[in-house]
């Protein structure tokens, strides 16, 4: 009995496999750029609508364009990782991104600097989630939490750093620059890419690429994207310029189900992995949580510089501790639910951020700026506790060959939920504004603490699905 319990307690204090740590560190050093490049591109827009002689609504197009490339891209990443191989698929995304960066940084015009964009874009969707892949096959489902807590710093770095950055660059340098930095990182990604991550072995079948299945999901998850960023500039779901693309995404969507049901060959998204009730429960929750990260993601920086008057480089600065948060967390939450699964964590940490919101909604011209920034810590540590134990339990039980599938899922739900959080946010705000009794500073803040009470039932609403997770032990 003694050596039974000893071997039962052996597992939970296994390393992480230090090949398998250097992959990983390999994996996030190359998706750091993609991050920062985002969030740095958004505090750029005005300037570069003075720079290129164009209108800031011609000049979203850098980003939109940006975020459609990538949805046309993701669904392609688990077929291409099949036939090519993981470690073909990650170098050949860090290429495109470098090569496009490249290629934005001698943008001549808005035309060239959109076009170069979607390029960028391109490598981006087929990054993240094949990064993911390639860790979790690596892993072999060994300290997965853990890893994936590692694999998330991007995502973490991007909105702390990002706006920071930017905003040094914008205040000292050309805009160019915020392209400029990508080519080292890129180029250093590749080297220790080629050098040090195993080459894999792509599917012995060789898959065909699901051509139809590709017509209809790429442009159905790309148009939902662009109609839900289009809610907020139209005002609300009833407009022509939303209601047609999210229709057209919907149906094309719809047909896609259809269609991959029947299939008896290797559709692009296999949907057979939504018969899990886990499964289907980690995505739900990872639609929801995108909704409760994104949506604040937004609205924090707008307050600090529109209700409180920051500028962009202090804005960035009072936005740290929530990072903090995050990275104190970040592998402890991953180790906890290598060991106890992914239910009670996540139940927890919806209860924690929705709390944390709270001050915010409350939060008016001249709130004490020590309280927000603890409840921004207290709300990055639990930030944590909700993705990475969904992710974890996202790929639990998968073979092989299901993991592509995953990825693509996570990626699809994930970013639809940022992005309907972002869009009904910002709606929300500016029909406050519209039905407010004026444009003053009070009712901008009255607008904000509406738009952050909508957060607070986001972190609400979550909780449901979040319920049918899987606890099971590791």
């Amino acid at each position: 009995m003694a050596m039974s319990q000893a071997e039962a307690i052996k597992p939970l204090k296994e390393k992480i496999d230090p090949g398998i740590l250097k992959v990983a560190l390999i994996l996030v050093f190359g998706a750091i750029a993609s991050q920062l490049d985002s969030t740095m591109v958004n505090v750029a827009i005005n300037t570069l609508a003075l720079d290129l002689h164009s209108t800031v609504s011609a000049i979203q197009w850098v980003i939109t364009g940006y975020v459609l490339a990538m949805g046309l891209a993701v669904p392609v990443s688990g077929w291409a990782i099949q036939r090519f191989g993981g470690k073909n698929v990650y170098m050949f995304s860090l290429w495109v991104f470098l090569i496009s960066s490249l290629l934005c940084s001698l943008a001549w015009n808005p035309g060239s600097l959109i076009g170069f964009r979607l390029i960028q874009g391109i490598g981006a969707g087929l990054l993240v989630p094949t990064m993911q892949n390639v860790l979790v096959q690596s892993a072999g489902g060994s300290s997965l939490g853990r890893l994936i807590a590692i694999i998330s710093i991007p995502a973490l770095l991007g909105p702390i750093l990002g706006p920071v950055i930017g905003g040094l660059i914008m205040d000292n340098m050309s805009w160019r620059w915020i392209f400029y930095v990508n080519i080292p990182i890129m180029l250093i990604a590749l080297w220790l890419s080629w050098k040090h991550i195993p080459k894999d072995e792509s599917s012995p079948n060789k898959p065909g690429l699901d051509v139809i299945g590709l017509l209809l999901l790429s442009p159905a998850f790309a148009v939902l994207i662009y109609g839900i960023s289009e809610v907020s500039a139209q005002g609300g779901l009833s407009s022509a310029g939303v209601f047609i693309p999210l229709a057209a995404g919907l149906v094309l969507l719809a047909a896609y189900i259809v269609y991959a049901l029947r299939l008896r060959s290797s559709p692009l998204l296999d949907l057979q992995l939504f018969r899990s009730r886990n499964f289907l429960a980690s995505n739900v929750t990872l639609f929801l949580s995108g909704m409760v990260m994104n949506g604040v993601l937004l609205l924090l920086p707008l307050y600090y510089e529109q209700v409180r008057g920051e500028s962009v480089l202090m804005t960035g600065l009072l936005l740290i501790p929530q990072g903090v948060g995050m990275l104190i967390t970040r592998s402890w939450i991953g180790g906890l639910a290598d060991r106890i699964g992914s239910r009670n964590i996540v139940l927890v940490s919806l209860v924690v951020t929705l709390a944390a919101s709270i001050p915010f909604a409350f939060a008016g011209t001249d709130t004490n700026h020590f309280l927000l920034g603890a409840a921004q810590l207290l709300r990055g540590a639990a930030l944590n506790g909700i993705l990475i134990p969904i992710m974890v339990s996202a790929y639990e039980g998968l073979r092989k060959e299901q993991i592509p599938h995953a990825s693509i899922s996570t990626r699809i739900f994930q970013t639809i939920g940022g992005a309907f959080g972002s869009a009904v946010l910002a709606t929300v705000i500016g029909q406050q504004l519209t039905g407010g009794t004026g444009s003053s500073l009070t009712s901008l803040a009255h607008a904000y603490q509406v738009a952050f009470w909508w957060s607070v039932g986001f972190a609400a609403v979550a909780i449901f699905p979040a319920l049918f997770l899987s606890n099971r032990k590791k």
